[in-house]
C-alpha cells in the first residue's frame, strides 16, 4: 500500500511516498481501507517535531490523524465491528498514520460513520469534533448559561466548535473575515465579529470560555474578553503540565511549566485560567454524537478536497493558512480523498 511519510523531523517539504504491506490487525484492532483523511494543524506540528519529547516516533513514520473508510479486517477479539462496516475515527497517537491506503486503529477509537455523510464529510469531523467536545466538557463545563468565544469560526475547528457549543446550549461569539460573516451566522454564532473591521476585545466582554485556535499574541489578546474566573482553552498555545500528565511523562512537567509561563502569568493578572488541550481519541463519544450528525444539527464544513497523491499540496495549504500574508484556505476543513 502507498503511505505518505515523514522521513525525519523538519520541514513538510521533506515528506515522501513509500510502499508498505497492508497491516494485519491485533486482537482488538481493525484495519480500514481509507476513503478520506482530514488534514489538521497537528499534522504539521508533528512533522516539525513539536511533540517528539512526549510522543516520539521512529522515523520514517506515516502522518495523518483521522479517517473515514470501510473495515477490511478485524482482530480476533473485536466485537463492535465487522468487515464491510463504514466507520470514522481519530485514532490514538499509537495508531497515527491515516495518510495511507489502509490504516489500523483500536476498536475503542472508532465509531460507525453517520449514514447521511459522504466519506469526505465524515473524514473532516472526528478530530475537530472531539477537540470541541473535550474543550467544552472536560477542560471547562459549558452549558445553557455559558458565554463562549471561538476564534476563527469558519475554520476546520471553529466551524464545528460553534455547533458543538450551541448544542450544549451556549451563547456563542466568533471572529471571521468579511466574506465569511454569513456562514458563521448560519452555523449558529450569536455574535459575529469581522476581524478586518473590528477589534474583538473591544466588542466582547464577560465571556466564560475562550477557545483559542490562533496562538501567539492572539492567545493573550483573547484573554481580555473573559469574565473573572473564566477559562481560555488553547489548542495551539504553549503546552502546560496537563500534557505531560496525559502523556505519562511526569519528568517533563517542569519543562511544560516553563513553556506555559507567559500565558499563565497573563491569565493570573486577569484573574482567569489558561489551559492547553491536546485532544484524545474517543470512539464512544463519536458514537454518542452520531445521531446529532445524522439529524443535521451539527454538519461538516468541508473547504478544499485534494486527491491522495496531492497530500503534499493539502499540507502546504494548511501551513500557509497560518502564516500572515499567505493565501487563506476556503472556509472549513481540508481533506484528502483516496
Amino acid at each position: 500500500m502507498k503511505t505518505y511519510q515523514v522521513p525525519q523531523y523538519g520541514d513538510i517539504s521533506q515528506m515522501q511516498w513509500n510502499e508498505h504491506p497492508i497491516p494485519e490487525p491485533g486482537a482488538h484492532e481493525i484495519v480500514v481501507k481509507v476513503a478520506a483523511s482530514g488534514v489538521n494543524p497537528v499534522d504539521i506540528m508533528i512533522a516539525h517535531g513539536d511533540f517528539k519529547l512526549l510522543f516520539p516516533q521512529k522515523t520514517p513514520f506515516t502522518l495523518g490523524n483521522e479517517f473515514a473508510g470501510t473495515v477490511s479486517a478485524v482482530g480476533s477479539d473485536v466485537t463492535r465491528f465487522s468487515v464491510g462496516d463504514e466507520v470514522f475515527a481519530r485514532p490514538s497517537e499509537k495508531y497515527m498514520g491515516t495518510f495511507a491506503e489502509f490504516a489500523v486503529a483500536h476498536e475503542d477509537d472508532v465509531a460507525l460513520k453517520p449514514a447521511n455523510l459522504t466519506m469526505v464529510e465524515a473524514a473532516s469531523i472526528p478530530l475537530v469534533m472531539l477537540t470541541a467536545i473535550q474543550a467544552f466538557t472536560e477542560k471547562t463545563k459549558v452549558g445553557p448559561r455559558s458565554k463562549v468565544f471561538i476564534q476563527g469560526g469558519t475554520g476546520g475547528l471553529g466551524s464545528i466548535a460553534i455547533q458543538v457549543a450551541k448544542h450544549l446550549g451556549a451563547f456563542v461569539a466568533t471572529t471571521v473575515s468579511t466574506p465569511n460573516v454569513e456562514l458563521a451566522k448560519e452555523l449558529g454564532a450569536d455574535v459575529v465579529v469581522d476581524y478586518r473591521t473590528e477589534n474583538y476585545e473591544l466588542a466582547l466582554s464577560e465571556y466564560d470560555v475562550v477557545l483559542d485556535t490562533l496562538g501567539g499574541d492572539e492567545t493573550l489578546r483573547a484573554m481580555k474578553v473573559l469574565a473573572p474566573g473564566g477559562t481560555l482553552v488553547s489548542v495551539v498555545g504553549p503546552p502546560d503540565t496537563s500534557l505531560a500528565e496525559a502523556a505519562g511523562k511526569p519528568l517533563l512537567k517542569p519543562l511544560m511549566f516553563a513553556m506555559s509561563r507567559k500565558p499563565r502569568a497573563a491569565a493570573k493578572k486577569l484573574n482567569v485560567q489558561y489551559k492547553f488541550l491536546l485532544m484524545h481519541a474517543d470512539g464512544a463519544k463519536l458514537e454518542e454524537y452520531r445521531p446529532v450528525l445524522e439529524s443535521g444539527e451539527i454538519r461538516p464544513v468541508v473547504g478544499s478536497v485534494f486527491a491522495f497523491e496531492d497530500t503534499d499540496q493539502a499540507l502546504e495549504l494548511a501551513e500557509a493558512g497560518k502564516i500572515k500574508g499567505q493565501p487563506k484556505p476556503k472556509p472549513g476543513k481540508i481533506v484528502v480523498e483516496m
